[in-house]
């Protein structure tokens, strides 16, 4: 089943159990997708696509989160918390640091990075390995250290 498919599949699911964190979150993700598949060339979103479309909306709800709790607003920022956690679901297995660090050690040896003037190249190598399993800033983070 495609990633697409069970997104609809899950929010009929959702709208029968009356979950609507849930049916929120689905929707906001269902307008991306079709807004996405409507910009520029008529195309149908692959899962990677779409995987890349739920990293969007949860970095949104991050962000929204981070706004809420400033501006004291609890109830909010918990009803973007539950989203956040239902779009999660979406997301492929996160790659632990030890992994990330042993893909950072690959690109180091293939490109020759040593140093910080080396990290946009190294980044470059890394980032198609990682993308979508992994937090950029994390992994940026990781090289830096690893670089110094």
């Amino acid at each position: 089943m495609s990633l697409k498919d069970q997104i609809q599949k899950d929010l009929i699911e959702n709208m029968k159990a009356k979950n609507e964190a849930a049916v929120g979150a689905i929707r906001m993700l269902k307008t991306s997708i079709m807004k996405f598949e409507t910009a520029g060339e008529a195309k149908t979103a692959n899962d990677e696509e779409i995987i890349q479309l739920v990293n969007k909306e949860i970095k949104q709800r991050k962000d929204s989160i981070e706004q809420f709790e400033k501006g004291n607003r609890p109830e909010l920022a918990a009803k973007e918390k539950a989203e956040m956690a239902f779009l999660e679901k979406y997301m492929p297995a996160q790659m632990s640091e030890d992994e990330i660090k042993a893909i950072i050690k690959e690109g180091m040896a293939a490109t020759g990075a040593s140093t910080k003037a080396d990290l946009g190249k190294l980044m470059g190598a890394i980032m198609p390995k990682v993308k979508g399993k992994a937090d950029g800033g994390l992994v940026n983070r990781l090289v830096q250290s690893m670089l110094n």
